[in-house]
């Protein structure tokens, strides 16, 4: 049987269970994972290669992509294209859109 003192124990903890969670997503993107595998991310753009990736041009970094989520002069900040996680502003992806 469930009584109210039951209840109100579990509250904190599923609490802390979602936030965890929350925290984990919003996480950095590495280069690594596979979405960002597939589109070319790097933390830093001047490490682009080139040869594969004939889109880019110099210039182009995530802090002046559309999907940029930060506001200018921020290190990192989230990425619509990466869920909301966090990725870097000097970093870039074959998803590079201008900022308007």
């Amino acid at each position: 049987m469930t009584t109210r003192r039951s209840i109100i124990r579990i509250i904190p903890v599923a609490g802390a269970a979602v936030l965890s969670g929350r925290l984990a997503r919003a996480g950095e993107v590495e280069p690594s994972d596979p979405l960002a595998v597939s589109l070319g991310y790097v933390k830093d753009g001047a490490k682009v290669d080139k040869a594969k990736y004939a889109s880019y041009a110099a210039g182009q970094d995530c802090a002046g992509c559309k999907q940029y989520q930060g506001k200018p002069g921020d290190p990192t900040a989230g990425c619509t294209i990466f869920g909301g996680r966090n990725v870097t502003a000097k970093g870039w992806c074959s998803a590079w859109v201008k900022k308007a």
